[in-house]
């Protein structure tokens, strides 16, 4: 996290982003209760899938503790309707593609190495946000395995 990147404590940015339905959802809609906000790189690869089929299964939880979910990556919603009708997802996704986005604004978009080469990349995190709209809590580098299961057990403690 660089100097002008948004860290726990502060306000989380504004942006919009495309809903699957071709509508926008920003972080400001969800003030007033407690919000995941979760980044990862791309619809149905193994680590992405098993992520968001984790929150899906936690969703009933999420939902009883007052807490909105929202899965972010680059893909069209075009993908993102194919990504939710094939896992039976009902985390709600967003596409977060434009430049100068909310993953820019975060600095999960990123310089990522793979294998000798490099290459702009979502970097998996996740943001808990306070009912005000501030980050409570951030993940940065998930490692997907228990991490739906940590999130919930954060979200409902703070």
């Amino acid at each position: 996290m660089s100097e002008t990147t948004p860290g726990e404590g502060d306000m989380m940015p504004d942006i919009a982003m495309e809903t699957p339905d071709g509508g926008t959802v920003r972080p400001s809609d969800f003030k007033g209760k407690k919000a995941v906000i979760f980044f990862y790189p791309k619809d149905n690869t193994p680590g992405c899938t098993t992520e968001a089929k984790d929150f899906t299964a936690l969703k009933p939880e999420f939902d009883a503790a007052g807490v909105a979910l929202l899965g972010v990556s680059k893909d069209s919603p075009k993908k993102h309707q194919n990504f939710i009708a094939k896992h039976d997802l009902t985390v709600d996704l967003a596409t977060d593609a434009q430049e100068g986005g909310l993953s820019d604004a975060l600095g999960v978009w990123a310089e990522k190495s793979m294998y000798g080469k490099t290459f702009m990349g979502m970097v998996r995190s996740t943001y808990l946000l306070a009912e005000d709209g501030t980050i409570a809590r951030i993940w940065p580098k998930v490692k997907v395995k228990g991490h739906a299961a940590e999130v919930l057990e954060a979200a409902r403690a703070g």
